[in-house]
């Protein structure tokens, strides 16, 4: 006999397990997820095929990522994150004293280094905005894709470089912030790129058509060729000239990390344009080869217009003028490797040929690693007059 544990009337009675769901009722869940699935952008449920895939308007899936269509992509990708660094892991206590120090830096080297630190960290967050909010949408590559994260990442990156220099140089965050709306110069620069993503930064932007696909292919010239590919640039070299003098090295040396990720950005990019114009030949005809001349020359007369701005009067062995010569020059440069003629003629020489070496850059080993190596406290990378 069982123990009874319940009312005597009900003791006897078995248990009854509730009758299963009809089969026609509805799970909502389920119905949630065929919903959602049923919305994604139909593909070619096929395995992947090289000849699948394109650089825009591809339909092949993007979540397959070999076969490779553009090896360079991913070896620029791996090459990218071999690059790795670290803002927070530069020493900055030399600067923070010869910045506090009365007499150690000229006014117009401080308008210099405000100037740049004004419009870079403006820069880098339309050029994270832009790749993040257009052009991973729109480049139907995955390979690509994962370069463009990578960018991303070190476009943040930068940023926080910009604000680690920022904050520990005690600076007005207010007015270097704000410099895009307050200082011409500046904004100018600003206003200009914010031109080119307007339009394809729109959710109900797509390609597909020669009018749109022109659009798209502007704004990857507008930021590879000319925001990172040129509008950097003015100063880029007044602050490494700075460097090479022995002068706030551990800003310099972000910014020589800086520069070296971002020459690379513009190679990838400059690949990306180029493949798009030789997997769609009709975009590139007169009257885009004009347009894009138009732009890069808007470009480099705006950066000259901002180096006359920064250096009123010559500074750190150059003035503006020579600045020019060096802009006309990257200008031509651009022009070339996207298949232009060149805007000056071809033959500009580059009145700085050391900012060549900086660019070429190369650390093969991971920044964290090269700690362990050559990189010690108040130390910092190799500042000579080459």
């Amino acid at each position: 006999m069982g123990l009874n544990w319940g009312n005597d009337d009900q003791s006897n009675q078995r248990a009854v397990a509730p009758p299963p769901p009809e089969r026609s009722q509805a799970n909502p869940v389920l119905e949630q997820q065929q919903t959602l699935l049923d919305q994604l952008p139909q593909t070619d449920s096929s395995r992947v095929r090289v000849d699948d895939k394109r650089m825009i308007n591809c339909r092949a899936d993007l979540n397959q990522l070999v076969p490779f269509k553009y090896k360079w992509a991913w070896e620029k990708y791996l090459a990218a994150c071999r690059n790795n660094w670290s803002p927070q892991e530069v020493n900055m206590q030399d600067d923070i004293r010869e910045w506090n120090t009365p007499g150690a830096l000229t006014d117009d080297e401080r308008r210099i280094v405000k100037r740049s630190l004004g419009f870079f960290s403006t820069a880098d967050s339309l050029v994270a905005n832009n790749l993040v909010l257009a052009v991973y949408r729109l480049i139907t590559n995955p390979e690509c894709r994962q370069y463009l994260l990578r960018q991303a990442f070190e476009e943040a990156m930068h940023t926080e470089a910009y604000q680690y220099c920022i904050e520990s140089l005690s600076m007005d965050e207010g007015e270097i912030f704000n410099m895009y709306h307050e200082v011409s110069s500046v904004a100018a620069k600003a206003e200009w790129a914010i031109r080119y993503t307007r339009a394809i930064s729109d959710p109900n932007f797509a390609t597909g058509t020669v009018e749109k696909d022109r659009e798209f292919l502007k704004n990857l010239i507008a930021y590879y060729c000319v925001t990172e590919g040129m509008f950097f640039y003015c100063g880029f070299t007044q602050v490494l000239s700075m460097g090479r003098r022995g002068r706030l090295k551990g800003i310099t040396e972000q910014f020589r990390y800086i520069m070296r990720d971002e020459s690379m950005h513009v190679d990838f990019g400059v690949a990306v344009i180029n493949t798009i114009v030789r997997e769609n030949p009709q975009l590139w005809d007169d009257e885009m080869r004009r347009a894009s001349r138009e732009m890069i020359r808007e470009g480099t007369e705006l950066e000259i217009a901002y180096a006359h701005d920064t250096m009123p009067q010559p500074i750190l062995g150059f003035s503006a003028d020579s600045m020019a010569q060096y802009l006309r020059y990257i200008a031509d440069r651009r022009c070339e490797k996207i298949g232009l003629e060149p805007l000056y003629s071809g033959r500009v020489e580059n009145p700085f040929p050391w900012m060549s070496e900086m660019i070429d850059l190369r650390k093969e080993a991971n920044f964290f690693e090269r700690q362990v190596t050559d990189y010690k406290a108040n130390a910092g990378l190799s500042w000579s007059e080459g």
